[in-house]
C-alpha cells in the first residue's frame, strides 16, 4: 500500500517560538522542540507534492527541509503567519516553468491578492510569482491529482479551513467546528489540530480544549500544532499527553498507509 508523508515545517503560533525580546523558560529552552517556526506542513502523496499555508518563515522552512518540488498550495486562511511567504513560490514558478496552483476560499483569495497586487497586475514586473488561484466551496476537489475534501472551522468570527486528505486531517486556528463538519473529520488515522495554550482563548481552541475534540473524533492517532510559548515546554507537556496525542515539533515526519 502506497504511504501518505506529512512534514510539520513550523508548529508555533503566530509570533513562533521563541517570541522576540521574550525571556520565559520556553523561549531560553534548550530543546530544540521548543524552536518553532509558523505554522505549515509539507505532504507528500501518490508522486504529488503538497504544501498547507505559506507563512513568513516558508523560505527557511524550505531550504531546510530541501522541498524541490510543489504542485500546489493549500491555503487555511488569510492571516499573515499563513500567508505572509507566498513571494517565496516564485522560486517554484521558474525551476518547473508554470504557475503555481493555489487553492482558498473566496475571502483568502481576495486577501492574496490584496497583498500581492503586484503579482496580479496588468503590467507585471518581470519575475514576480505567478499563482493560480482556485476558490473553494464545501465539496472535496482536485489538487494537481490529489482529492482533497475541504473542513470549515471557525476562528472566532472568521470561517477557516482545514483539508482532509484520505485518513490525514489538517486543522488549524480552530475555536469551535460544527457537527456537520465534524462528520468529515471520522474515521482518521491521523488528525492534526491547533492546541495554542491552557488558558482558555477567543479564537483558539486550548489543550484541553483539543483533548476533548481528539477524544469526540476518535483518529487513531492526533499531533497538536500552532504552539505558543505559554502552552509549556516539549518535555513537560508531552509528559500530561496519553499515547494517541503529542505535541508536533518542526521537522517531525509522520507517514501513513494511503490508499
Amino acid at each position: 500500500m502506497a504511504t501518505l508523508r506529512v512534514e510539520f515545517l513550523g508548529t508555533g503560533t503566530s509570533q513562533g517560538v521563541p517570541v522576540v525580546a521574550c525571556e520565559c523558560a520556553v523561549c531560553r529552552s534548550a530543546d530544540p522542540r521548543d524552536k518553532r517556526l509558523r505554522t505549515s506542513v509539507w505532504v507528500q502523496v501518490n508522486g504529488k507534492s503538497l504544501l498547507i499555508d505559506a507563512g513568513p518563515d516558508l523560505r527557511q522552512q524550505l531550504l531546510r527541509s530541501r522541498v524541490e518540488r510543489l504542485d500546489a498550495v493549500l491555503l487555511t486562511h488569510e492571516h499573515m503567519d499563513h500567508i505572509a511567504g507566498i513571494d517565496e513560490l516564485r522560486a517554484f514558478n521558474f525551476k518547473q516553468d508554470r504557475e503555481m496552483d493555489m487553492y482558498g476560499n473566496a475571502a483568502t483569495n481576495a486577501a492574496v491578492k490584496r497583498m500581492f497586487h503586484y503579482a496580479f497586475a496588468e503590467q507585471k514586473y518581470p519575475g514576480v510569482p505567478e499563482l493560480e488561484l482556485h476558490t473553494l466551496g464545501n465539496s472535496a476537489f482536485d489538487a494537481q491529482g490529489v482529492e482533497v475534501l475541504p473542513v470549515q472551522v471557525m476562528h472566532y468570527e472568521m470561517p477557516v479551513l482545514g483539508f482532509r486528505i484520505g485518513g490525514f486531517a489538517y486543522i488549524t486556528d480552530a475555536k469551535t467546528i460544527s457537527s456537520a463538519e465534524k462528520e468529515k473529520l471520522k474515521g482518521l488515522e491521523v488528525l492534526v489540530l491547533n492546541a495554542l495554550r491552557k488558558k482558555t482563548h477567543l479564537s483558539h481552541l486550548n489543550l484541553s480544549e483539543a483533548m476533548d475534540l481528539v477524544q469526540e473524533l476518535g483518529p487513531k492517532k492526533a499531533y497538536f500544532t500552532h504552539i505558543s510559548h505559554l502552552l509549556g515546554d516539549h518535555a513537560a507537556v508531552s509528559q500530561e499527553l496519553p499515547p494517541t496525542m503529542q505535541l508536533a515539533y518542526d521537522g517531525l515526519v509522520v507517514t501513513i498507509p494511503h490508499a
